[in-house]
């Protein structure tokens, strides 16, 4: 299984790239990095084109993914398709950048699960029943199967939410007292709030 830190969003809400946003001077990107690393896992950063040098001074080259954009795809579903193309035969434990408050533990509790049964194509945390697909595992079978569905005229929506519905996945739920680590930054108002 390998690692891959989404941090290719336009943030066009935000007004700055989410994943270089720093905590205490480290970079949200770097933060996502350390804990995904910290299972003892390989770990690759997703990102746009315009974003390759401002990661490449911070990041060996060999551990970024730029999106293939002959996919035609948007969003975190086509960060998560390009580095399923640059790894098509890992098992991928995916992250966003800018999920900046996410605890150790529950990245633990996901690679736990997944040791425990391989017969799932995905696991997904759950908040309130809606799941929560950008702090998840998702197997090469399944995701060979995403692409396929979309190469094929298939796969109608381009949302990872849509992507979820095509495959077989185990879902954990959110306790009350997790909420608060997967809380998403998109805005200044966001940030300010904290």
């Amino acid at each position: 299984m390998t690692g891959i830190i989404l941090c290719g969003g336009k943030s066009a809400r935000m007004g700055v790239d989410k994943g270089l946003i720093e905590d205490k001077g480290v970079a949200w990107a770097q933060s996502a990095f350390n804990k995904v690393a910290s299972l003892g896992l390989p770990v690759a950063l997703s990102v746009n084109p315009e974003q390759f040098n401002a990661y490449s001074s911070s990041f060996d080259e060999s551990k970024l993914i730029i999106d293939n954009n002959d996919l035609q795809l948007k969003g975190p579903l086509l960060g998560v398709m390009s580095a399923h193309l640059k790894y098509p035969s890992e098992d991928l434990l995916v992250l966003a950048c800018d999920i900046p408050f996410m605890d150790i533990l529950l990245l633990q509790k996901l690679k736990d699960q997944y040791q425990l049964d391989a017969s799932v194509d995905a696991i997904i945390y759950t908040n309130n029943g809606e799941p929560e697909p950008l702090c998840a595992v998702y197997s090469s079978t399944a995701l060979a199967g995403i692409l396929e569905k979309f190469y094929s005229g298939a796969l109608v929506k381009y949302s990872m939410k849509n992507m979820i519905e095509h495959i077989n996945s185990y879902f954990i739920s959110i306790e009350e007292n997790e909420k608060k680590f997967f809380k998403n930054i998109n805005t200044h108002a966001d940030l300010n709030g904290l």
